[in-house]
């Protein structure tokens, strides 16, 4: 029988000292509170002592300390799940059976390896957790986990390093499973020689074809062997053959015609030859409903295809059933792999089939989700992809009235990124020239002109003394090259030029740091300058076609950030060059096949020639393509009247009809909203020092930030009660209540307030029973302990931002300003 790593917390070696013992007390909620208020008494008679803190806490990675909120496992478990795993619908038809003769132990795993087979890495790590913490000598559960974080190998080789322990009391099936996944993971081999990532794929591969010879009706072992035949190009190992893989994916289908390997499929083809997963594509979101990235993978084949509608389709599926998972179990939208990714080709493929108010809608929507220095700023998630396509969106449909409309609202804001500032400017500039705002567009062309200046003056000041040091390093380097007789002075190679040595190798790491510093804002000074040529001459750009001088606008053009070849094309045609027009949107429809935008403006280009037939028939086209098109938009109402003349109403695109192979599709309402929604705060009942009751409903009609602490005797949430207390006074002038959650019983809670160095201005409340921890999630249900939690809940009673973690949540600056923000837009959201 092999240790169980989820209780190592109960089997930690005794420490030397009686306060380094207090953190393994047992974590009943009287215990909790116990150790929490004897460790906070520790640090107090630390710092009386003038002992350092570590004295109280023992050294963290040493095994002697356990900060609170930190997994007793180690470093690598912090980030991992930390609450309990639930049996979850739409999980497919998989079995893979494993030594255990606990029933549930076995749906936990089954329900691990499909999360695998939708590469839901995390929740399938929670699920194989779930199934240990159920049965903890099931070795297979370590394997799960194991690769659970294939992509993450030093996680991966403590987990398979457990799942060996055990290896003895499995069925051999599963001994080659467990082999299988240490030598893949290993590092070295057995003289100490590093095994490199190809000869790592290679094995692998061997062992797993092993397994399937050995047990041919393994259709788990097969899939396993061919999503790694595809991964192994990654490894620079090419795949030889694509039908190969694809006949060994057929034998799964043909025993299991559900199976999730239909995920596999698609990644097969997709970079290939797309249209062979066309079948797998309408298989592979009901194989799992219950995971978002199976509906977005077939949106993989059928942009490919240019089959847009069907794509789109994919990708709203995949939203709504991330939204379904969010809300029932709490979690921000970008907490979530794939999600913003997910969306932001949604706005693009609904952008290919004119559904103009869905793509901005979704584009603010995304903006408007609740934001997180970890995973959703500008830089990074939901936030910047919002941004991105907004400005996308409304500058393929020309939509520069409404643009400029955006950029007086928070989703086109100025921002502080000089970047994201130059490209706001530049896009603004350009619609004011395009809507008749000549001087607004040239005040904002002067701007930028002024900046370059300012810029390319920087670079010139570099550049000079970048001259400078290379005119003093070939000196210094033509002085060491003297003869030896006109060297210094035996009496000057003494101890006094030993003593400046070792301020001459200083000096000289100075000047190397400094000149790599320099050459690095050089590059940067460089890139921002092209950056700043280009926004001048898309503006210049503009300003001719404003003034309907095509020839300039041409010409201008290259030196450009424009990519709109519909536009030029356009502006070819004004320019009476009709040839080069149509070759042009030619090569566009060519390649954006199945497009709206190509074939209306190639319509549109061929009335305005004369070109009254041909316009006619590409018109015919053009409906088929604008089945789902909001005909409204302009550049699709200019063909209103082209489409009355052939005797159309106003609805003169073809209705759309479904493609015979999209296989079963449920309604969109059934997997989810098609927007993410905050939850209900859950309801609870904590007490301050004087046993005075709070409950949630005394927080309606007040916004409030609620802060989840573990007692005076975690140094982290005093650093965190810290920055917050001084703040609380603004953070009221701004309409915004702060309390504060313990895990200390009251008599404790009294007793560190009044032991605090400074009065707070924060209440702070008891939760000794950990009820109200567990009701909003911040307690880790493996190794029984309460977490830090921030959370932001509005005047309706609804959470609208939170952080759940080891650590807490310090930045102040941050939670104020997205406090406000989200507190306006869901005032915004309720009227």
């Amino acid at each position: 029988m092999h240790t169980n790593p989820l209780h190592l917390y109960t089997m930690l070696p005794k420490q030397t000292t009686c306060l380094k013992n207090i953190q393994y007390l047992p974590k009943s909620t009287s215990a909790w509170s116990l150790r929490r208020g004897l460790i906070g008494l520790g640090v107090v008679l630390c710092l009386l002592s003038g002992l350092p803190k570590s004295s109280a806490f023992g050294d963290e990675g040493t095994g002697e300390e356990l900060l609170a909120g930190h997994s007793s496992h180690g470093e690598a478990f912090n980030e991992g799940p930390r609450q309990a795993a639930y049996l979850m619908p739409g999980m497919g038809n998989i079995s893979f059976p494993v030594t255990t003769e606990n029933a549930l132990t076995q749906r936990f795993f089954n329900q691990g390896v499909a999360q695998l087979h939708g590469f839901w890495y995390y929740e399938a790590e929670r699920s194989f957790r779930q199934a240990a913490t159920l049965d903890p000598d099931c070795s297979m559960c370590y394997w799960g986990m194991a690769m659970a974080n294939v992509e993450n190998r030093e996680r991966a080789q403590g987990f398979i390093a457990q799942a060996q322990e055990g290896v003895e009391s499995v069925t051999p099936r599963e001994k080659l499973f467990i082999t299988a996944a240490k030598e893949y993971f290993q590092d070295e081999d057995s003289k100490g020689k590093k095994i490199d990532k190809k000869s790592r794929a290679q094995t692998y591969t061997h062992n797993l074809e092993a397994i399937v010879e050995e047990y041919p009706d393994d259709i788990e072992a097969k899939a396993f062997l061919a999503v790694q035949l595809w991964q192994n190009s990654r490894a620079d190992l090419p795949i030889v053959s694509h039908v190969a893989i694809n006949a060994l994916l057929q034998q799964i289908f043909d025993a299991n015609p559900s199976h999730p390997a239909h995920h596999y499929r698609i990644h097969l083809w997709d970079g290939h030859k797309a249209k062979m997963a066309l079948h797998s594509a309408g298989m592979c979101g009901p194989s799992l409903p219950g995971i978002a990235h199976m509906w977005h993978m077939p949106g993989h084949i059928y942009s490919k295809l240019h089959r847009y509608q069907d794509a789109a389709w994919q990708q709203e599926a995949s939203a709504r059933v991330d939204h379904a998972h969010m809300m029932r179990d709490r979690v921000l939208p970008d907490q979530i792999h794939n999600y913003a990714h997910n969306n932001e080709w949604l706005i693009r493929n609904l952008l290919n089939i004119g559904r103009i108010h869905d793509a901005l809608a979704l584009a603010q929507n995304m903006q408007e989700l609740p934001r997180h220095p970890k995973y959703n700023t500008l830089k990074k998630g939901s936030t910047k992809y919002g941004r991105e396509r907004l400005l996308l969106a409304l500058s393929t449909y020309r939509l520069w009235p409404e643009l400029l409309e955006f950029a007086q609202t928070d989703y086109l804001a100025p921002t502080q990124d000089e970047k994201l500032q130059l490209e706001r400017k530049r896009y603004m500039a350009v619609a004011y020239a395009l809507t008749s705002q000549a001087d607004l567009a040239a005040s904002l062309l002067t701007e930028i002109e002024d900046l370059r200046t300012e810029t390319q003056q920087t670079q010139d000041k570099l550049l000079e003394e970048q001259k400078k040091e290379q005119e003093q390093k070939q000196e210094s380097a033509e002085a060491d090259e003297k003869p030896a007789e006109e060297a210094a002075s035996p009496d000057e190679s003494t101890s006094p030029q030993v003593a400046t040595a070792p301020d001459t190798k200083k000096a000289k790491a100075n000047r190397e740091r400094r000149a790599k510093e320099r050459d690095a804002t050089l590059k940067e000074l460089k890139e921002t300058l092209q950056r700043q040529a280009k926004a001048i001459a898309t503006i210049q750009v503009a300003q001719a076609a404003a003034e309907r001088d095509w020839k300039k606008a041409l010409e201008l053009w290259e030196q450009s950030d424009w990519k709109d070849n519909l536009l030029k094309a356009e502006w070819l045609a004004a320019n009476d060059q009709p040839q080069e027009s149509l070759e042009l949107v030619d090569k566009e429809i060519q390649r954006r096949g199945g497009e709206v935008l190509p074939l209306a403006v190639k319509t549109w280009i061929q009335a305005q020639l004369g070109e009254v037939p041909h316009a006619r028939q590409t018109l015919e086209k053009t409906r088929i393509a604008a089945c789902q098109a909001d005909l409204e938009t302009p550049l699709l109402a200019r063909l209103a009247s082209l489409a009355a003349e052939q005797g159309y109403d106003s609805h003169w695109a073809v209705p759309p009809t479904p493609a015979a192979d999209l296989g079963e599709r449920p309604a969109l309402d059934s997997l989810g909203s098609f927007r993410w929604h905050p939850y209900m705060a859950p309801r609870f009942t904590v007490f301050g020092a004087e046993q005075q009751a709070l409950q949630l409903k005394d927080l309606r009609g007040q916004p409030t930030l609620v802060i989840f602490y573990l007692g005076f005797g975690c140094l982290h949430c005093i650093e965190q009660l810290h920055e917050f207390s001084p703040r609380a006074a603004e953070l009221r002038n701004q309409g915004l209540e702060v309390l504060a959650i313990s895990s200390e019983n009251t008599e404790l809670l009294a007793r560190g307030v009044k032991t605090y160095t400074k009065p707070l201005d924060i209440p702070l409340y008891s939760d000794a029973e950990l009820n109200t921890f567990k009701a909003y999630r911040c307690y880790d249900d493996f190794e029984s302990q309460p977490l830090h939690g921030t959370f932001l809940i509005s005047p309706d009673g609804k959470v609208l931002w939170q952080d759940i973690s080891y650590e807490p949540f310090m930045d102040v600056d941050f939670i104020l300003a997205e406090s406000q923000r989200l507190l306006k837009l869901h005032a915004i959201g309720q009227n």
